[in-house]
Formats: C-alpha cells, structure tokens, sequence
C-alpha cells in the first residue's frame, strides 16, 4: 500500500489508508486508546484497541479505515480535523524514549533556555514550528517583492578579506596562513555586483561579536539585502518601503490563521508610510512625552518605540521611515547630504517601533571613497577588490537590509530573537551553553 499523507485523509472517507509520522500525544481511555499522528501536512487523530508500545515522538506507520468524526468531536483548529483513523495495525519505525517535558500542550511553558537546551525536540511542537512556516513566507515574500524591483539574486561569501564597516564588533578567523575576518554585511560584495546586474538581492549569513545579550541582538543573523544602481535617494526610500510593505503582507495573507494563534493583529502596511529625519523624529518624542533627546546622535530603543506609536496613531501605519542619520554615526561608505554632510543620506524603517531595515545612499565616486575609508582610521589597501568597481565605471546607488529573525519576533510578537532563530548564536551559547560545557569539564 502507498502512503498518503495526513492531510489527503479526508478524501479518502471509508478507505483504508496507510500514513507515517511522529505521535505528538497519547489519550488511554481503557479500551479505546487515541494519539494524535503528526506529519509533514498535518495532524489527525488516530483510535484504536490494541497497540504495541508507544511513546510521544515516536516515529509510526499506521494503516487503518478513515472516519467521519462525530460532529461534536470535530477539531476545528486542525485540516484533517473532521475525520479519524480507526486504526488497523501500527508499525513503531523508532521509539522514542521519555521525553524531557510534555510536548503534547500547544503552549509549552518552558523557559527560553530549556527550550533552546533541547531545541530538535521543542522545535517539533506545532506552534513553536510555526514560527518557522511564518519565516519561510518572509523569504518568499521578500524575494518575490525583490524580483518586481528588477534584481538579480546573487550568492556572496562570509569570509572576508576586510572588516566590512570597521570597528572592534567582528569576529577574525585564521585562514590558512592568513588573517580573515566573517563578515558583518555583506555590504561590499553587493555593491560590487551593481555594475555587473544593475540591481540585486540576496539572503546572507551576518556574524557581529556584540558584547551584549539583549533580546534584539543575534551574534549569527540572516539579512535580507537589496542593493539597486542609477537610483537616488527618493526612488531608494520608494523601493525599501515597497518590499517591505510588501514581504510584511505577503505574510498576513499566507498564514492569518498563525497570527491569531499567536494573538496578533494583522499588520497595518498598506497605507502610506510616513518619512521623517531622526531630528525630527526626536522633536516628535519631545512633544509627545516632554523626553528631550534633540542632542543625541541616534534614536534608542524607547525612542523608535514612542514614534511608532507616533504612526499608528497619526497614520494608522506599523512602518515608518527615518531619514538622515548623523554621518558620523553611519558606515564610511554612507553617502552625506550634499546640503548638510553633517547628516547622511541614509534610512531605517521601523515596524511597530523597532528598526526591521537599515541602509543609505552610498559614495559611488572612487576618490571620496577612499577618503571616506582614511577618514575612519581604515587603509584603502585592505579594501583594494572593493574599490576597484569604484574606478571602473560605478552609478550612483544605494541599497537596504532586513534582518530575518527580527521580522520574524516582530510579526508574531515573540518576546526574544532567540525564539525566532532555529539554533541562535549569541555570547552565552553555540548549541549549547558555554556555561553547560564548563561544569561538564569540571
């Protein structure tokens, strides 16, 4: 017999079938025994009298007779959830042994930690996989949104021969004989491609060793990046703003029923975004709450959290640009406002109060460059492939980045970055606690 998956079940009403999955819970009603079968489509209950030894997790094929189920019993929260299997024969593939916790619950209530400490098992928990579905339609959207702009997707590598934007936040491997570094963007490499492509996209592994564990930062993060020639800084803000207000829909539209799971609303993006300078961003939240932050070089968190506010309440809108950055503040390849270089020609959009994109206009002329990159204290020598494409013809351009796992949190209203990366990397972890490893050693 053929094995059919969960979610082809309901077809087959009164025939007997043959499915395989993972037992995600056991019910032992006396006579009758219940477990729910979970497969790479769905779930369905299965009832029967006579099992072999079973265990949560386990891995199971079960041949049986689909039903109709009684109209009281219809689980509505589940596709295949108006029909059961009276099973005939189940064939335990691989028993699982006692687990850690009960993985039958939709909420597991375990602590962050402890979820991370046995993530290929908490990973398996519907709700918690749905993060991952919700993800996934955040690629798709954001490559859908990309290829309407005209770009090209490219592949760039994570090794480095220079620290993309300086600083002591980057990790240096040995390679080879040589020093190298993994790279903090992969902001060079994609605008070396624009005189090759003109426009292009690409998803990228991003490494920063941030001395810090906050519930926003990733020490291994995923960005999202577009990078775009012969633009300026108007048609810019246009683009950033139209991918994301389209990859944030995109979402909405695929998977509404995993937003309600997680009590969220739908996103506010389809209206139009606001656009304001930090300045004048930080002239909002001086009226709005007497704070005064008018001398400071950046917007922190609470800030980009009372302008949002700011948007939803005066335009009904989860987005909002942020323009003009100090350029000091800025990677050396910002381009400056030539009306006031104090400022630079660069942006953040913000999603319900927390900055989801960053990037700018950038410097396309091969000499200004250079002084750009002395001007930081960097030699140019350490940048010589990059500044190569500069004296060979560059347009000017400018481009963005997303970061993947933070849409991700925001979108569903997770409370840490952590549960929105499969296996997070951070100060405190790669797989397992650092912490964890020491008392094993000792």
């Amino acid at each position: 017999m053929k094995r059919i998956l969960i979610i082809k079940t309901p077809q087959k009403i009164g025939k007997k079938v043959l499915i395989c999955g993972w037992i995600v819970n056991i019910r032992d009603h006396g006579k009758i025994k219940f477990f729910d079968l979970r497969d790479r489509s769905g779930v369905v209950q299965c009832v029967g009298t006579n099992f072999p030894k079973l265990t949560p997790q386990s891995a199971v094929e079960v041949v049986g007779i689909v039903s109709e189920r009684p109209e009281n019993m219809v689980n509505e929260k589940i596709d295949a959830g108006w029909v059961e299997i009276q099973v005939e024969k189940v064939k335990v593939l691989s028993l699982a042994k006692e687990l850690p916790f009960d993985m039958g619950k939709e909420d597991l209530g375990l602590t962050l930690p402890t979820l991370l400490d046995y993530r290929t098992i908490s990973l398996r928990n519907i709700k918690i996989s749905n993060i991952f579905k919700v993800q996934e339609a955040i690629m798709e959207g954001f490559r859908q949104a990309s290829k309407k702009l005209g770009c090209t997707e490219i592949f760039t590598p994570t090794i480095s021969a220079s620290s993309t934007e300086g600083g002591a936040e980057v990790f240096r491997v040995k390679y080879y004989e040589h020093n190298a570094f993994l790279v903090q963007s992969p902001q060079l490499y994609k605008q070396m491609m624009v005189p090759v492509f003109e426009r292009v996209y690409l998803v990228s592994h991003a490494y920063r060793m941030e001395p810090s564990v906050t519930t926003r930062h990733l020490s291994e993060s995923i960005q999202l990046d577009c990078e775009l020639g012969f633009v300026n800084f108007e048609e810019l803000l246009d683009a950033l703003e139209f991918v994301g207000k389209y990859t944030i829909g995109f979402v909405a539209s695929k998977y509404p029923q995993i937003l309600k799971e997680y009590g969220v609303e739908n996103p506010r993006v389809d209206g139009k975004i606001p656009r304001i300078t930090m300045r004048e961003a930080q002239r909002i939240i001086l009226e709005r709450t007497g704070i005064d932050h008018t001398k400071e070089d950046d917007l922190a968190p609470e800030d980009e959290r009372e302008i949002g506010k700011w948007a939803q309440e005066e335009y009904n809108s989860d987005l909002v640009t942020v323009t003009h950055y100090p350029t000091k503040k800025r990677a050396f390849y910002t381009l400056p406002d030539p009306t006031d270089p104090k400022y630079s020609l660069s942006y953040d959009l913000l999603f319900k109060g927390v900055e989801i994109l960053s990037g700018s206009q950038r410097i396309s002329n091969y000499d200004d460059l250079v002084d750009a990159i002395r001007g930081r204290g960097m030699d140019p020598e350490n940048f010589k492939m990059y500044l190569q494409a500069f004296e060979y013809g560059m347009p000017p351009e400018g481009g963005f980045s997303f970061g993947l796992e933070r849409i991700t949190m925001l979108i569903l209203g997770l409370s840490n970055i952590r549960e929105a990366s499969l296996f997070p990397r951070d100060m405190e972890r790669v797989d397992f606690r650092f912490s964890e490893k020491r008392i094993k050693k000792s």
